[in-house]
């Protein structure tokens, strides 16, 4: 159990591993405020204002749109996330080698 946990620790100190998580804070964070910022201002805008209660096309109102404009938003993040996820798997390959190499050097050393 200590191997693993050493071994794990010397993945993390890589140069490829510090990058992977750069990499993926630069996307997930802003993702993540923008998903819930756009997915609560449905119910704040709905429940605070009458901004929704436009009528665009005979009765369908912006609430309606934007309610629809959530699925949308939800898809065109996932997509993106797919595309930013296969890009980090070659990362993630350096990660494996470096951290490999490393483990290498270790055992000659031992």
């Amino acid at each position: 159990m200590e191997e693993r946990g050493e071994y794990w620790s010397r993945v993390a100190q890589t140069s490829a591993f510090q990058d992977l998580m750069q990499k993926k804070k630069v996307f997930i964070i802003p993702a993540t405020i923008f998903f819930f910022v756009f997915y609560m201002g449905l119910p704040v805008l709905a429940g605070f204002t009458t901004v929704l209660n436009v009528q665009v096309i005979g009765a369908l109102s912006l609430a309606w749109i934007y309610a629809l404009a959530q699925f949308v938003m939800t898809w065109t993040l996932l997509h993106l996330y797919v595309s930013r996820a296969n890009k980090w798997d070659e990362v993630v390959e350096r990660v494996r080698e470096e951290a490999a190499s490393d483990l290498g050097e270790k055992r000659e050393e031992g």
